[in-house]
């Protein structure tokens, strides 16, 4: 990174490579560095819930080392078993349990870092609350745009006395909706709520034979954790205010073997809808809980009105959409059909209080639709932190932001070699 910083050569920080919105990929005039063999568990210390890490370790490793000592690591996209923690730094990441325990921001205490100059830094404390800027909150969802993580310290959870997940099988996903709304009103907080429509359960099925309630418009899957006596109080609720919005199936898994049945089709829902679909976008907008039905009946009367499928699988629990966009590439026009039909969720999305991304981050797909959520001041705003961390603009530049502004990055056409493979240049 000095040797990049000296020639004002850009780099793409890279790490599993498993981000949902082009935020690690590589420029053809740029160094890729890729962290995926920094992958050391340097410490697990349930007496201080902390773990420390280096930037590739996988998420789910984390939590396998710690489960014998009674702790996990909370954050759990469904790519767990593959993305890396320094991914998961940069994005931001969520998962299904965000909704209980929050985002990869609430479980980091402190990084160390190389800045874009090549300055190594610690930001952040091992003890809670570190007295002054909260600059470990900056950089966490940051998109490589402000240096790279290259250790973690990582705050562990204690696994909860008692776990039950409920499966609830309704002719419409209005009814799972409703159920949604009305588990929250109750004063619940699951640790977590999804919802999968039947397009999703269609593709699930094809792809793992989860065994999903036949003929479901929608499935609710409800995860309730904590004291023994607080789920079974909670379990007894939900299971009557699933009655109430017209579940006609209910099911509870009564061991760790039967829960991971029923998130297998969940977590493979993304990848499963290759099963019926030879192409599709991926999308994340975000709209509050109390706007989803709505917002849920205009993507259906789009989908229907510009002939693209849609199907629905997301965390109904805060509201953050993932629509899977359907289209077959070969078609003529079908390619742009479905990203106009993307664009018009965004937009939906916005129009309703919500954002163009909860957890899959800007990258370089969503860049062009951050000035439809903010205004210029916005963004200028914004890149004045980018621009204290990187004057040159050369940490993983073209993400996030629609054009370059500010930090001197500019648009070039880059002619003969490259600068790093240029005979006689001293790199180090």
């Amino acid at each position: 990174m000095r040797a990049c910083a000296r020639h004002r050569v850009p780099f793409v920080a890279r790490g599993s490579g498993t981000g949902l919105s082009g935020g690690a990929l590589p420029r053809a005039d740029g160094v890729l560095l890729v962290t995926s063999r920094l992958r050391t568990l340097h410490e697990l210390r349930p007496e201080d819930q902390r773990a420390v890490v280096d930037p590739g370790v996988i998420n789910l490793q984390v939590t396998k080392a710690a489960n014998p000592r009674g702790y996990y690591f909370a954050p759990d996209p469904s790519s767990q078993q593959i993305c890396s923690i320094g991914g998961n730094v940069a994005e931001n990441s969520g998962g299904a349990h965000c909704l209980k325990y929050g985002f990869t921001a609430n479980h980091v205490l402190a990084l160390d870092l190389v800045t874009p100059s090549g300055e190594e830094v610690r930001l952040g404390t091992e003890a809670p609350d570190a007295p002054g800027y909260d600059l470990v909150g900056a950089f966490v969802g940051s998109e490589g745009t402000l240096g790279v993580a290259t250790r973690a310290v990582v705050r562990l959870t204690r696994l909860p006395e008692e776990v039950r997940t409920v499966l609830a099988g309704f002719a419409t996903i209005d009814q799972a909706g409703a159920a949604t709304s009305a588990i929250i009103a109750a004063g619940i907080v699951p640790a977590a709520i999804e919802i999968m429509d039947a397009l999703a359960i269609e593709a699930a099925e094809k792809a793992v034979s989860c065994g999903y309630p036949a003929g479901a418009g929608a499935v609710l899957v409800v995860e309730l954790d904590g004291a023994a006596e607080e789920v079974a109080h909670e379990y007894d609720q939900v299971e009557r205010i699933c009655a109430e919005q017209g579940a006609f199936e209910f099911r509870m898994a009564t061991d760790a073997l039967e829960r991971a049945e029923i998130w297998k089709g969940r977590k493979s829902a993304f990848a499963a809808v290759g099963r019926i679909s030879p192409d599709y976008i991926v999308q994340d907008g975000v709209v509050p809980r109390t706007a989803l039905p709505e917002v849920l009946r205009e993507m259906s009367r789009i989908s229907a009105e510009r002939g693209v499928r849609v199907a629905n699988v997301f965390h109904a629990g805060d509201g953050n959409l993932h629509p899977l966009v359907l289209f077959d590439a070969a078609e003529e026009g079908a390619t742009e059909r479905a990203e106009e039909v993307s664009g018009m969720i965004l937009d939906l999305c916005i129009r309703h209080g919500g954002s163009i991304t909860g957890e899959h981050g800007v990258g370089a797909d969503k860049a062009r639709y951050m000035p439809r959520m903010f205004t210029e001041e916005d963004l200028d705003t914004m890149q004045l932190v980018r621009c204290a961390f990187d004057p040159d603009g050369i940490a993983n530049p073209g993400k996030i932001y629609p054009t370059p502004r500010l930090c001197g990055e500019r648009p070039r056409v880059v002619q003969g070699a490259h600068a790093l493979a240029t005979d006689g240049v001293e790199l180090f």
